[in-house]
């Protein structure tokens, strides 16, 4: 006989529900998020388990790996479609809302969501810890000549090299004139150098990971695609050699405008009033000429 089980997942707790093919349930259960905990109560009680279904969320990616590798058929569901079947239910519980989706493993009704590769998870990783250093070194920058223009201090323009040292010695300088400045520079240089150097760091990773890359490679003789760009691209692409959904992605480029001399520039190579859309699926894939 066929079993088909709902996994209803929390942070601490997950709510089991097995159900046959008749949709008489055989088994519940309520224990800890633990994927051999799971995987036991499953192989008990549904020696014969078809399908074993959940719904998106923050612990999905991590769970459907872990009973992926313990053999156990997890399919990891859309949680918005699943909402819509299991709101009708009068009873509003843990345990009913396992048995809801137990019922949707056993008809089919549910619409599968893609888990990501490790790989993948990687790389997004790296490229959202650069993407919070930038914007915490721009938040620091910020406060900083905010609280400067109280005291009649304006930072000019800084350059980015040598780590955006050019903010740190005006920063120094500014520190004469007022002794909460000297304590504010006391305190926010080397946090502001730590923030540098950390996404410099991140920057050299990413560049390194983009040339052992040979789509990334491709991608990047696009015109203002770099390594970030291209390694976001295959990230969410999640497939550098088959089947991707390459129909439904695209890149296209940032359009920048100057309204004194009306030119108009995309990436870092100018074009007069153009705006370009790369369709990234002919770079994903080597073309016979």
């Amino acid at each position: 006989m066929a079993y088909y089980v709902g996994l209803d997942v929390s942070v601490k707790e997950t709510s089991i529900c097995i159900m046959d093919d008749k949709g008489v349930v055989a088994a519940r259960t309520d224990i800890s998020t633990d994927p051999d905990l799971i995987s036991n109560f499953i192989s008990k009680h549904a020696p014969d388990v078809e399908r074993v279904v959940h719904e998106s969320g923050i612990l999905a990616i991590w769970l459907t790996r872990e009973l992926e590798k313990r053999g156990v058929p997890i399919i990891c569901i859309d949680a918005r479609l699943a909402h819509k079947a299991l709101s009708g239910r009068i009873n509003k519980s843990d345990q009913g809302d396992a048995e809801g989706l137990a019922q949707l493993a056993r008809t089919g009704w549910f619409t599968q969501v893609h888990i990501r590769s490790e790989a993948s998870e990687r790389v997004r990783v790296l490229i959202g810890a650069r993407e919070r250093l930038i914007r915490m070194r721009k938040d620091l920058e910020g406060h900083v000549r905010g609280v400067l223009k109280v005291f009649g201090v304006c930072m000019t323009s800084v350059g980015t090299g040598k780590l955006r040292r050019d903010f740190r010695d005006q920063l120094v300088a500014a520190a004469d004139t007022d002794p909460a400045i000297a304590l504010l520079s006391e305190t926010f240089i080397p946090l502001h150098k730590t923030l540098c150097i950390a996404r410099d760091a991140l920057d050299d990773q990413v560049r390194m990971m983009a040339r052992e890359s040979e789509l990334a490679r491709r991608l990047m003789t696009v015109p203002g695609v770099g390594p970030i760009v291209a390694l976001a691209y295959i990230a969410t692409l999640d497939d550098e050699n088959g089947s991707g959904n390459r129909s439904m992605l695209g890149l296209s480029l940032a359009s920048h405008q100057n309204a004194i001399n009306r030119a108009r520039w995309i990436g870092r190579v100018k074009y007069p009033n153009a705006v370009i859309v790369i369709c990234a699926g002919y770079y994903t894939q080597p073309h016979q000429h």
